[in-house]
């Protein structure tokens, strides 16, 4: 966990760091916590930086006293993604999360790249509904109530097939602080965004989930109208909470919700694809360079290995870039191609690879290539920074 301070608060988020790859950025469910994302962001590892934040008053971020509004939420996120030098993300939203979403969209578009709104709407509820709750939490606190709360996220298959797990996000919501909670009522009840997201020029995705008693599928439907060319997508057996009763089906979906482009479709890639991947990967600065130095002799070459190796190899979602980077490396180190292994080597740490990852590699390459190309590329490896001093 690391912490940002915003608007006096100080904020708990976790960052996976691997700063060649797109930018998630994913807000949780009131009530609940950034956890609600853990068992997605495994299954993304490789794929995307995924950045998530936990609520005032929830998990570790510190507890809000005051009124607040969604434009100091959709704050929180712009001091996290300015904390983290991060230009652009895409955002993934859920509940409360996806009305963070929502006033990022009217106040901060040029921040994102894209949007998937989850279980959400441009109206939550009712403000009194919302009132009266606030009013409950402070008269009879969290801890009373969350079992009749928590019953609210999950659909009746996963309550009974993951017992253990409905039970653990009620222990949850019992811990969060009463006040925070409250105000997030409060500010629930105050938001209204109908009439204020049709100028909206980001890509947009709408997901619900079909046993959702709290946002069911006709208020994604509703907030669709209000969202010039926003796409809706609908979970079957899932209720409030999609990461958490459906994560492996959230994990497959997420990619082609973000670039709608990209459904179904597979290679060929395009030369402009290529060179992002290729930028992405080995840093705008090298590309630049090689670009520069390029001749009539070897532009066409450039060109050829852009379009197929960054295009049609890299980019292919069929592996992970931590997955590429890992067999490159070996590939590379087996032949004894020492320019190009210490060019990955440098890049490797870019892309997500772990030092574990590249010492299991490199050990491949011992037993199935020979031991003097594994221990030079040993060598290469402590050369180019890898490794610390026993």
């Amino acid at each position: 966990m690391a912490f940002v301070e915003c608007n006096g608060r100080v904020i708990c988020y976790r960052d996976s760091g691997e700063t060649a790859l797109p930018v998630l950025l994913f807000a949780h469910p009131l009530g609940m916590s950034q956890n609600v994302w853990c068992d997605v962001i495994k299954r993304l590892q490789g794929r995307y930086r995924c950045i998530s934040w936990d609520l005032p008053g929830h998990g570790a971020s510190a507890p809000v006293d005051e009124s607040i509004n969604a434009q100091d939420l959709a704050e929180d996120a712009r001091a996290l993604l300015s904390q983290l030098a991060i230009e652009q993300c895409h955002f993934v939203g859920t509940s409360i999360g996806g009305v963070i979403g929502q006033a990022l969209l009217i106040e901060s578009p040029e921040l994102l790249q894209s949007v998937v709104l989850t279980n959400t709407g441009a109206v939550i509820g009712s403000t009194a509904a919302w009132n009266e709750r606030a009013e409950r939490v402070r008269s009879q606190g969290l801890a009373q109530i969350a079992g009749e709360l928590s019953q609210r996220w999950f659909a009746d298959a996963y309550k009974r097939d993951t017992a253990a797990g409905a039970a653990g996000w009620m222990h949850q919501l019992a811990r969060t602080d009463d006040e925070s909670y409250a105000r997030l009522c409060e500010l629930l009840a105050d938001t209204d965004f109908r009439d204020r997201l049709g100028n909206v020029d980001v890509p947009v995705q709408l997901v619900a989930g079909a046993d959702d008693p709290a946002t069911p599928p006709a208020t994604l439907t509703a907030l669709a109208e209000e969202i010039t060319g926003a796409r809706m997508d609908t979970l079957a057996g899932v209720a409030h909470v999609p990461s958490v009763e459906a994560p492996a089906e959230f994990a497959d979906r997420l990619p082609r919700w973000l670039d709608p482009e990209a459904r179904g479709r597979r290679a060929p890639f395009t030369y402009d694809e290529g060179l992002a991947t290729r930028k992405s990967v080995l840093g705008s600065e090298h590309v630049e360079r090689a670009s520069k130095a390029a001749s009539t002799l070897d532009a066409p070459f450039q060109e050829l290995i852009t379009r197929f190796a960054w295009g049609e190899l890299w980019s292919n979602p069929d592996l992970s870039r931590t997955q590429r980077s890992l067999i490159t490396i070996a590939v590379l180190a087996a032949l004894g191609r020492d320019g190009e292994l210490t060019l990955h080597l440098k890049t490797a740490k870019r892309i997500g690879v772990t030092e574990p990852q590249l010492r299991q590699s490199l050990m491949h390459v011992a037993i199935y290539a020979g031991v003097p190309a594994s221990n030079h590329a040993f060598k290469l490896a402590k050369e180019n920074g890898w490794g610390e001093a026993l």
